[in-house]
């Protein structure tokens, strides 16, 4: 029987992050899994890098639930299975609102850099990594697999396979219906600014607020306004009638996965490995866009797989085998990226 990996914590002191407008903390603690083994020798590994969801932290993907594979958990399986051994990198990217989509923001902080640039060069610098594109995968879940497939797409010499569990794209059917929830929610509060301020102030977050916030982080990520203040952001809506502002809704949907394919189709041909899934009942409508992702990717001749199960968009750690597992393979070995 294998043995399982372990996990040693990482505190990364981020220059990216310094002086970030929303105040987080620029120190992050990165768990860092390291594949059973790997105080035994001198063998170099393939890395993983996963991005954690939405309100998530990178600590929580180590969390222990009887019920819920961790993180460790399903590499020690996917190891234990016959897949090659690789380290698995969990990234932090909460901010107050509740995350960063791993993009650079005038309105969040450079979380794209703090990942491509600073946690990478920190990783191959401290542990026996094979320090090149064809060995370094990036995974993730909800914002993490969005972020994946973006950073994947705009970072193909960092990163030459990917792997993503029902991401954020489409973005008429996973964000547009909760434009209007946010317009009666924040008026609860005299408005944008008033019901943010609140928010941080909640001991509980309720599933309104969480709507409401999560609109809010996404204008941050999507459509930054430093002329701004005090949040430093356009809404793609007018929040007191509802009107949709056409201006600011193409800058989100540039960020559409299923709109920035054709745009980095050669950055995804050089990929070894797409991958990604979603459950058939998602409930926030995010099975129609991994389908339309599917499709362009196929019109456009793009190697990938996709996958569609019967769950919806929670507790789906049970399927992070499935990618993992395709990860640590592809990253071992030498499979030549190509067209379908």
């Amino acid at each position: 029987m294998t043995s399982p990996g372990r996990v040693v914590a990482e505190e990364i002191e981020s220059r990216a992050l310094a002086g970030n407008p929303l105040g987080d903390p620029q120190v992050r603690r990165i768990p860092v899994y390291l594949p059973p083994g790997y105080n035994d020798g001198t063998t170099a590994y393939p890395t993983i890098y996963w991005l954690h969801g939405f309100t998530g932290t990178a600590r929580s993907a180590v969390n222990y639930n009887p019920w819920v594979l961790s993180l460790p958990e399903c590499m020690d399986r996917v190891i234990a299975s016959g897949a090659p051994p690789a380290i698995l990198v969990m990234v932090d990217g909460f901010t107050k609102f509740g995350g960063s989509q791993y993009l650079n923001s005038e309105a969040t902080g450079r979380y794209e850099d703090f990942v491509v640039e600073e946690i990478v060069a920190h990783i191959d610098r401290r542990y026996r990594t094979l320090a090149e594109a064809a060995h370094r995968g990036i995974n993730g879940k909800s914002s993490g697999g969005y972020g994946a497939l973006v950073l994947a797409m705009r970072h193909p010499e960092v990163f030459g396979a990917v792997t993503a569990h029902s991401g954020d794209m489409f973005f008429e059917a996973c964000y547009k219906p909760d434009f209007w929830k946010f317009c009666n929610i924040t008026s609860k509060h005299g408005g944008v600014e008033g019901f943010l301020r609140a928010f941080l102030e909640m001991p509980k977050k309720t599933e309104d607020a969480l709507t409401a916030v999560n609109i809010a982080a996404m204008a941050m990520a999507y459509s930054p306004n430093p002329q701004r203040p005090p949040f430093f952001f356009d809404l793609p809506f007018d929040p007191y009638t509802g009107e949709l502002d056409e201006a600011t809704w193409a800058r989100w949907l540039a960020w559409d996965p299923v709109h920035m394919a054709a745009r980095h189709a050669d950055a995804l041909r050089a990929l070894r490995l797409i991958y990604f899934e979603c459950g058939s009942r998602d409930q926030y409508n995010l099975h129609l866009g991994a389908r339309q992702l599917h499709r362009r990717l196929e019109a456009l001749g793009i190697r990938h797989e996709y996958q569609e199960f019967d769950d919806d968009h929670s507790s789906i750690n049970y399927r992070y085998v499935e990618s993992l597992r395709r990860l640590c393979e592809t990253l071992a070995g030498s499979q030549r990226p190509g067209s379908l």
